[in-house]
């Protein structure tokens, strides 16, 4: 009986060893375990922070752009109230032209008449 209580001593003995090992490979696993959740959270942080930045600077991009397309339409206003200016310079210019010719011949048949008068008075 004290031999079989021996044994069943060394035997128990080995068992709380080998748990103790386990355990203590456990602990270690979780330490592990842990150090690589900290690690992927940092990462994650890390991440974050680049998203964010790269929504910033999307927000950037879109207001530049709304601004670029506002100073488009505001161009195109322009150039056409230029347009529209050079077409009405261009029909008074005609305007002018036509008057300016019309003078030009009436000018011509006033001197016309004018030396017509002067030879027949001379001619009297």
């Amino acid at each position: 009986m004290a031999n079989q209580t021996a044994r069943a001593t060394e035997e128990i003995s080995g068992q709380i060893t080998r748990i103790q090992g386990s355990t203590g490979q456990a602990v270690s696993a979780f330490g592990a375990i842990t150090q690589r959740i900290q690690e992927i959270s940092g990462v994650a942080t890390v991440i974050a922070a680049a998203v964010e930045e790269q929504g910033a600077a999307t927000q950037e991009i879109v207001r530049n752009v709304s601004q670029a397309a506002a100073g488009t339409v505001e161009v195109t206003h322009n150039i056409a109230g230029v347009a529209g200016a050079a077409e009405e310079t261009g029909v008074a210019a005609s305007q002018v032209l036509a008057s300016a010719s019309e003078l030009s011949r009436r000018s011509e048949s006033l001197s016309s008449e004018v030396t017509r008068f002067l030879a027949t008075e001379r001619a009297a």
